[in-house]
């Protein structure tokens, strides 16, 4: 899997060294074009399938806000990234409205780079696998009833509950939003899918507090898709009324 990826900035020797640090992380992204200006980045957009934006705040002829703007109405689906030479909170309030996944100051930092375009990457692979479920549910032009949709997002959750999820990102894959899929997995499923995904990790972490003896407590909470482990004791303690170092002394 190739993520198609146009950077836009009007500094040309900062856009060959961003390109350059780009492609140093991973080869995966892959650059596809680039834009000195906003309205020839827009066109960029307009002409071929993008996966990601990256783009200075700074620009001329449409600058980098207006130009996440209109790739937000226009393209919901490309992730998007904004560098700035500016430490300006309010331009990185702008940015987050149009769901940017990322604020970058110059010089961008490798380190951070590297952080930005992992969690890209693995957004775009729970998106890949949302779709993948969704595709499974229409298989032989087959119509599914609103149950074994429900029961097709259950399966999925099943085989994915350790990742960091998306209900969105879930729900659009089956061309609905996730209003929609609550609704009907409340109905089906008697509860609504959030509640479920809590269930399935409180559930494996559990059983790894039982049979994991030598795993610290933020292992396991990473394990079931907690990456934080004081959200995850908390999580914990709401479901069992006790924390997971308490219910491993309790079992232990």
């Amino acid at each position: 899997m190739a993520i198609r990826t146009i950077v836009a900035e009007d500094e040309e020797l900062i856009l060959r060294n961003l390109v350059k640090k780009i492609q140093a992380v991973d080869p995966i992204f892959e650059i596809v074009d680039t834009a000195t200006d906003g309205a020839t980045a827009l066109r960029l957009l307009e002409s071929s399938p993008i996966d990601l934006l990256i783009t200075d705040i700074h620009m001329p002829v449409i600058d980098g806000l207006e130009l996440i703007r209109q790739a937000h109405l226009k393209f919901p689906n490309i992730h998007k990234v904004i560098i700035s030479g500016y430490n300006d909170f309010e331009y990185a309030r702008h940015a987050l409205k149009h769901e940017v996944v990322d604020y970058l100051l110059k010089p961008v930092k490798p380190s951070e780079l590297e952080l930005v375009l992992g969690t890209i990457k693995i957004k775009m692979s729970q998106e890949q696998e949302a779709r993948g479920a969704a595709k499974a549910a229409k298989l032989d032009n087959h119509t599914y009833t609103p149950d074994e949709i429900v029961q097709s997002v259950q399966l999925f959750l099943k085989n994915n509950y350790a990742k960091e999820l998306n209900l969105e990102e879930i729900a659009r894959a089956y061309n609905f939003n996730s209003s929609y899929l609550t609704k009907i997995f409340i109905k089906h499923a008697g509860e609504p899918p959030s509640k479920y995904l809590i269930r399935l990790r409180i559930s494996e972490a559990k059983r790894l507090l039982d049979q994991e003896k030598s795993w610290s407590i933020k292992e396991i909470g990473e394990r079931v898709g907690y990456a934080d482990p004081y959200y995850f004791s908390r999580m914990f303690k709401q479901a069992t009324g006790m924390t997971p170092s308490e219910y491993r002394g309790k079992s232990g």
